[in-house]
């Protein structure tokens, strides 16, 4: 199983960073030992002091396949769920500074906290799917998949191009504007179409 990650997918969020704004998706990975399940605490890092929330719709992969053509992309996928891109930012701003790859950044232990997934039969279409997250109660973050630059169609189709994917790799679609520096004792709790799905604590 492999974690393939977009980013620069919401106008608002690049925005926000100041970023340029991509003529292709960003594409950068995490290792499997970056997941979280069952709610399990974040054990913030002690090599970061700027821990970075960002939600995200997370879809699995539900066959093997590569140079996938968009009009058949929606065969590869079959379930839908919600997570988190832990991002250490202030490691990604010195990395990036020096031209060096993010995976110190984004691929770190317990970097990408997921919920249950969900079937695709259960969502009206799936690229008009509302999300969000709230740290303590408050809302910090919402989006719409209608709202991606690439939708999880077009996603599929760029990343088979390079990489096979396979039955069980997930990719994160990338997050929406709002994004924010986590504290020890937060609780972040995220929601698809007002459903709570994910909830845990950051320690």
């Amino acid at each position: 199983m492999k974690i393939v990650c977009i980013g620069r997918n919401y106008a608002d969020h690049i925005s926000e960073l100041n970023n340029e704004r991509p003529d292709q998706p960003v594409i950068f990975s995490k290792p499997d030992t970056a997941v979280l399940r069952n709610n399990a605490p974040f054990y913030h890092p002690e090599f970061s002091s700027d821990i970075h929330h960002e939600v995200e719709l997370v879809v699995k992969i539900c066959k093997e396949g590569k140079h996938i053509q968009e009009k058949f992309a929606h065969r590869y996928y079959d379930q839908l769920a919600i997570g988190i891109d832990f991002t250490a930012r202030d490691v990604q701003s010195k990395l990036k500074a020096k031209g060096l790859p993010w995976d110190l950044a984004k691929g770190f232990n317990g970097s990408a906290p997921i919920s249950e997934f969900h079937d695709l039969s259960k969502f009206d279409n799936v690229q008009d799917v509302n999300f969000s997250l709230e740290v303590n109660g408050e809302e910090k973050q919402k989006g719409n998949s209608k709202m991606m630059i690439w939708n999880i169609n077009e996603i599929i189709a760029f990343v088979s191009q390079y990489i096979t994917l396979r039955k069980g790799d997930l990719i994160f679609t990338g997050t929406p504007a709002g994004v924010g520096k986590v504290e020890i004792g937060d609780k972040l709790t995220a929601y698809i179409e007002n459903e709570k799905l994910l909830e845990f604590e950051v320690k």
